[in-house]
This record gives C-alpha cells, sequence and structure tokens, in this order.
C-alpha cells in the first residue's frame, strides 16, 4: 500500500528496508531517546534492525499489525514510521499506534498528512472501530498532533510504559472510525 504525501511517498515496510531502517535509527537516536524504551547497543546494529523488520512482516502477514514507513523516493531515505499494532478483531476492532519522524523534518505536518492517510487505511481498508495512541504528558508536541487528528483523550495512565529506562504516566487517547455509525 502506498500513499503520496507532498513529495515523500508513504507506504508498508519491506524486506528491504532494513538498511534505511538502521541509518534511520542511527541517525535520530539521539532526538528519539527522550521518548523510547532504552535501547541497548545491539538494537543499533543492521543485523538487529534485520530481524525486526522480518519480525514486523510476519506481524503483518498475521494481520496483527500494520507498518508504514514515510520515504524520500529519490534518496531511498527512510524519514519516518507510524505502527499500528496489536491489532485484534471481533467485537473490539481497535489497534494501537506508535510513530515517530526524523529530527530535520518536524514542524513541516509530514506526521500529521502521514497519520491521516495511516487512520484512514486502518479504517477503510482493515476495518477498524478504534486506534489508541498514548503520549507522555510533556511531549506537548505528539499531544497537539492526535487532537488535531480527533484523537479524543480517555485517561491518564500511571506508570504506564518504561520510557528512556523510567516507569513513565501517559495520556492516554483514541480515534474512533467516523464512517462507523454503528457504534
Amino acid at each position: 500500500m502506498t500513499y503520496a504525501i507532498e513529495h515523500y511517498c508513504l507506504r508498508t515496510l519491506g524486506l528491504d528496508d532494513a538498511e534505511a531502517l538502521h541509518h534511520y535509527e542511527r541517525v535520530n537516536r539521539d532526538f528519539l531517546r527522550p521518548w523510547e524504551p532504552e535501547r541497548d547497543e545491539h538494537y543499533f546494529t543492521l543485523s538487529n534492525a534485520r530481524a525486526r523488520v522480518e519480525q514486523q512482516l510476519e506481524s503483518m502477514a498475521a494481520g496483527r499489525s500494520v507498518c508504514f514507513v514515510l520515504v524520500d523516493p529519490k534518496r531511498g531515505e527512510m524519514l519516518g514510521r507510524c505502527n499500528y499494532t496489536h491489532i485484534i478483531g471481533g467485537a473490539f476492532q481497535a489497534c494501537y499506534l506508535g510513530f515517530s519522524l526524523a529530527q530535520a523534518l518536524q514542524g513541516q505536518g509530514l506526521m500529521k498528512r502521514s497519520l491521516e492517510a495511516g487512520n484512514r487505511h486502518c479504517f477503510e481498508q482493515i476495518g477498524l472501530h478504534r486506534i489508541m495512541a498514548n503520549h507522555l504528558p510533556r511531549n506537548i508536541r505528539s499531544e497537539r498532533l492526535l487532537a488535531s487528528l480527533g484523537f479524543e483523550k480517555e485517561g491518564y495512565a500511571r506508570a504506564y510504559l518504561k520510557i528512556a529506562g523510567v516507569w513513565e504516566d501517559h495520556v492516554l487517547r483514541a480515534l474512533t472510525n467516523p464512517l462507523d455509525s454503528s457504534g
């Protein structure tokens, strides 16, 4: 699946993306560190990136996730990603959203447009009813982005995730499918 986002391309992760993922994570390591789990040196190896891409592709093939990457098609460079994980069907029909964007592209609206396309895909193509996204209370940029996309604040979870080695509180948000009138 591919979507045009300005002169960039938002597409599903592919087997050949390990090197681009490795480069993206190394270049943005310090920038992303305050928002992600603690990562050891092995995490930032190419072999680990390959293994994680393979695991993600298996999860996608099983219908448990969808991973989109934002790439510069001219340079083949990965610039961001949005992951829809823990997809559950049945009466729940929901998933969790995680996303990141290269430091150099912050503030240009690219992640908003990427998430609009990814959310639409989850609602229209997968048939999900609910997308959940959580953020650190101090992550004002994510808070504003999610609010601008219609994610409503639903709660506050104490010591929710271990981020940068510390159990951190999170604001819980969700977006329900605007096309689903049965709920």
